[in-house]
């Protein structure tokens, strides 16, 4: 009997498709950067292209320490959104993807090292973090570099490495867990849209559909350019008269609040995340129920989370508007006392009425953030 089966070796080798140097879609041209290792999955030969004519950060970034056979389609997809996260910040910024989720971000607090800000963003789901591509919006420097290479990491992603960084990432042989580790400089991410009305045409995204079909669309941005954009909650309905948010978030937890509605932008819908002090404690994503967003978020803080941090006084982000009261009651429970959220309910007073009650600062955005790559 022939035998089928693959080793390992073989099973994860490139699998180069036949993809044209270039390809024209509507008006625009697209350049082949590079075959990859494969796309999605192993047998998925995959090719990524750049718009012609254009600087780009990703298509454009430089590898400077390639992995064994190269990168996949999925390392460039967690690339790709954890600079969409990172580019939000000013200060040191850190998001480590893993199946193109946020397993954990942070973000540069009063007396933060990139090491600290590293070691929030990877502690908040360590588990998740062994296998993940990790991504800053600053140089990386030698203590951060030292960090990272104690566990298994896939790509590490940053504008700039400082002097005897990539020998340490080089250092592979000696440290057989990261042998493979990929790290990549890309460009100014001051080129990616962030806010609403700075994305240009080449920044629409595109969906496949599974007969080939093609839906385009602008790429999700927000209006939220800082705290000053946070407004309280407000809603009216028959059963409540007219409600308004009256319990004030302290302004680091306004800080928080921006933090954790610009992490949700790259989170699967349904998507909530929790944070405290510039880090996520908890993301919970992909649910089909914004109560069973929380409540995976909960759980995986219980089960997962490594840091010294606690649900008390958080803060938490939703990436739609709550339907009924629950999901601020089932937030507010584990220790939640500050949440942003788009509106929308008919029966937004009712829960701007309850959290007023359980002693919850609401805050409205003037957007919904699903995002259903």
């Amino acid at each position: 009997m022939a035998n089928n089966s693959l080793s390992r070796d073989s099973y994860l080798s490139k699998n180069v498709g036949d993809f044209p140097p270039e390809i024209t879609i509507g008006s625009r041209r697209y350049l082949k950067v590079d075959d990859l290792r494969y796309g999605t999955n192993p047998h998925q030969p995959a090719a990524y292209y750049k718009p012609a004519d254009e600087i780009c950060p990703i298509g454009d970034m430089t590898i400077l320490k390639n992995g064994k056979s190269g990168l996949s389609q999925t390392n460039l997809e967690d690339v790709s959104y954890a600079l969409n996260i990172v580019k939000f910040f000013d200060q040191p910024a850190c998001a480590v993807m893993k199946h193109v989720n946020p397993s954990g971000a942070a973000t540069a607090r009063a007396g933060d090292t990139l090491r600290d800000v590293y070691l929030k963003a990877r502690d908040a789901d360590a588990r998740a973090a062994f296998g993940s591509s990790i991504a800053f919006n600053v140089e990386v420097d030698t203590d951060t570099a030292e960090e990272i290479m104690g566990t298994f990491v896939e790509c590490v992603v940053a504008p700039s490495f400082a002097p005897g960084v990539l020998e340490i990432f080089n250092d592979g042989e000696k440290r057989k867990l990261n042998k493979h580790i990929r790290i990549i400089r890309c460009g100014d991410l001051k080129q990616l849209p962030r806010y609403t009305g700075e994305a240009k045409p080449v920044h629409n995204t595109l969906k496949v559909l599974a007969d080939g079909s093609l839906v385009t669309a602008a790429p999700l941005t927000t209006a939220i350019r800082s705290t000053a954009d946070l407004v309280p909650a407000r809603g009216e309905n028959t059963r409540c008269g007219v409600q308004v948010s009256t319990v004030k978030a302290s302004p680091s937890q306004l800080e928080d609040l921006l933090f954790a509605w610009y992490v949700n932008i790259s989170v699967r819908s349904n998507g909530v995340v929790i944070v405290s002090n510039g880090q996520t404690l908890s993301v919970g994503t992909g649910e089909q129920d914004r109560v069973g967003a929380i409540e995976q978020a909960i759980a995986k803080f219980k089960q997962k989370y490594t840091g010294s941090g606690t649900l008390a006084g958080s803060v938490m982000a939703s990436d739609g508007f709550f339907p009924f009261e629950d999901g601020v009651e089932t937030a507010a429970a584990a220790g939640v006392t500050a949440i942003i959220a788009p509106a929308g309910s008919l029966r937004d007073a009712d829960v701007i009425k309850r959290a007023n009650e359980l002693g919850v600062a609401l805050y409205h955005a003037p957007e919904r953030i699903f995002s259903h790559h």
